[in-house]
């Protein structure tokens, strides 16, 4: 897997998963789901992105979104 899929597949995972827990658990984890789209925004134009930081450490083969 190239490390733009692992970020990308993983800020999808944590955007389902926040969505599910602010129906069933508490409206606040929709905060989580704001930070998430923030993060992936800013990414967009800074390429800086902590997810692809720590997916480097672990491994995972770069693409070309992430340098």
């Amino acid at each position: 897997m190239m490390l733009d899929a692992a970020v990308f597949r993983f800020a999808g995972v944590v955007v389902l998963a926040s969505l599910a827990l602010a129906h069933w658990v508490h409206p606040g984890f929709l905060w989580l789901t704001a930070f998430a789209g923030a993060n992936l925004f800013q990414a967009s134009f800074t390429g800086f992105c902590p997810a692809a930081m720590i997916f480097k450490k672990l491994g995972v083969r770069p693409g070309n979104a992430f340098n």
